[in-house]
């Protein structure tokens, strides 16, 4: 044993808990302090106890909670989602509980807690201040008259829209520290209509899941190939028959036959009209030598506001109980590739309509549908109907052993197309054999022939 460890082991002896200590702090029904690392080891549950209580009773729950607070196991888990998704959480959040009881949230026994509560409150009530003095002051500038100002109705609007900015800021500081905002967000129940959820929800998002999908449209050249610049502002999340696709995913052609449903979460405030289109950027085109388009949905004058997050794209138009409003100009086409053609890039675009805007969905239809999806750019629909490209998300589709039935099950012509690559003939004018090839041309090396093309040809000219 090295000098080190001769003097650290005495004092890692006496910060080890005590394990007669541990069991009399989980005896007590109150505590003011939390013990999150007194329980020694694992343990399971009575099975005396687990035989006689059921999901959801006192028994069970303080024997998963106040016994077993610090363990993990896969038979808690299950029996914690029995509770409810009240009990679950971290194994710091279960010892909290088990030692707080009924206690509400905000009234939690912890002195550094209240003290911290105590500062929060302060500065919430200093930013509720600016935020009244602020909204005072654009009262005031709304009812000035632009005349008396030295640049008008321009400058009283721009003043107006920076007063505005500036009062959304300071409703988004009054809550960002507040324990139990955090709390709701997390737990999934936080009122998107307030400007801090927005926030957060915003935050989130760019963290990782906006960088995955700026990635996808440059490593699959959405730009320039579809649009010559685009920078999303809309998280939308894709599933097809409840199973959510990573961006840029090859997904099977049966799980693709049916319309995707999307999730989609907007980060200002205000109702707005959307647009979806869905192209196929990768068709072959045999004539051209080249690849061209076709949109394989269409549907618009979709109302979204922040309060809402889920859209099935099937229901979109429907007259059926719980169809979602909008309407629909083109149906959905199932993805498709023919065989020995590369994957298909199939991109969703959500575009927002100008405020005001209604599309003529007929017009629409007459336009794209049919013979109108061949050739679909989405550039000039965008220019066309003055849109803003402001969500997206993209699977890629390939050949697979579903493919065929799925094309003749929906009426679509190809199935029987086999696209094989051209054998390019080299245009270099023939050389004679050197060295190692023009030593080994005789019938002592036939066997040698095979292996390369210029002794096979000097094989056949002596045949």
């Amino acid at each position: 044993m090295s000098r080190c460890q001769q003097v650290a082991r005495p004092l890692v002896r006496s910060l080890r808990p005590c394990p007669s200590a541990a069991a009399a702090s989980q005896s007590q029904t109150t505590l003011a302090v939390r013990y999150l690392s007194s329980t020694a080891a694992r343990k399971n549950l009575d099975k005396t106890t687990t035989d006689t209580a059921q999901p959801g009773s006192e028994a069970l729950d303080a024997t998963i909670l106040g016994q077993n607070a610090a363990a993990d196991t896969p038979q808690m888990r299950q029996q914690l989602a029995a509770l409810g998704s009240a009990d679950l959480g971290s194994r710091r959040r279960r010892a909290a509980l088990a030692t707080t009881g009924d206690i509400p949230f905000e009234q939690l026994p912890y002195q550094c807690f209240q003290e911290a509560r105590k500062i929060l409150n302060q500065d919430r009530e200093e930013k509720i201040a600016k935020i009244v003095a602020e909204t005072a002051k654009i009262k005031r500038l709304e009812a000035a008259d632009p005349s008396t100002m030295r640049g008008g109705e321009a400058y009283k609007q721009k003043r107006l829209l920076s007063l505005r900015e500036h009062v959304e800021e300071l409703k988004i500081l009054a809550d960002i520290n507040d324990p139990e905002v955090k709390r709701r967000f997390e737990n999934g129940t936080g009122d998107m209509s307030k400007p801090i959820y927005r926030y957060l929800a915003n935050r989130r998002w760019r963290s990782m899941d906006h960088k995955i999908v700026v990635q996808r449209i440059e490593q699959f050249n959405i730009v320039p190939d579809l649009l010559p610049k685009f920078e999303p502002t809309m998280d939308v999340k894709m599933s097809f028959r409840g199973y959510t696709v990573a961006p840029g995913a090859v997904l099977d052609s049966r799980m693709t036959e049916v319309a995707p449903t999307l999730r989609m979460q907007v980060f200002d405030k205000g109702e707005r009209l959307l647009t979806i289109v869905v192209l196929d950027s990768d068709v072959p085109d045999v004539a051209t030598d080249g690849y061209s388009r076709r949109c394989h949905y269409l549907a618009a004058n979709i109302p979204w506001d922040p309060t809402k997050n889920l859209l099935s794209l099937r229901q979109v138009g429907g007259s059926a109980l719980g169809s979602t409003a909008g309407e629909l100009a083109v149906p959905w086409l199932p993805a498709f590739a023919q065989k020995g053609a590369p994957y298909h890039r199939l991109s969703l675009f959500v575009l927002e309509q100008k405020a005001g805007q209604t599309l003529d969905s007929a017009a629409l239809k007459e336009l794209y549908d049919g013979a109108g999806r061949d050739g679909f750019s989405l550039k000039s629909f965008r220019d066309k109907f003055d849109l803003n490209p402001v969500g997206f998300n993209l699977f890629r589709s390939e050949w697979d052993e579903g493919t065929a039935a799925v094309m003749e099950k929906h009426g679509i012509p190809g199935s029987d197309i086999e696209f094989k690559r051209a054998r390019v003939v080299s245009m270099k004018t023939p050389r004679a054999a050197k060295g190692w090839e023009a030593k080994r041309q005789g019938p002592k090396y036939k066997s040698l022939w095979k292996y390369t093309k210029r002794i096979k040809g000097a094989r056949f000219e002596r045949k």
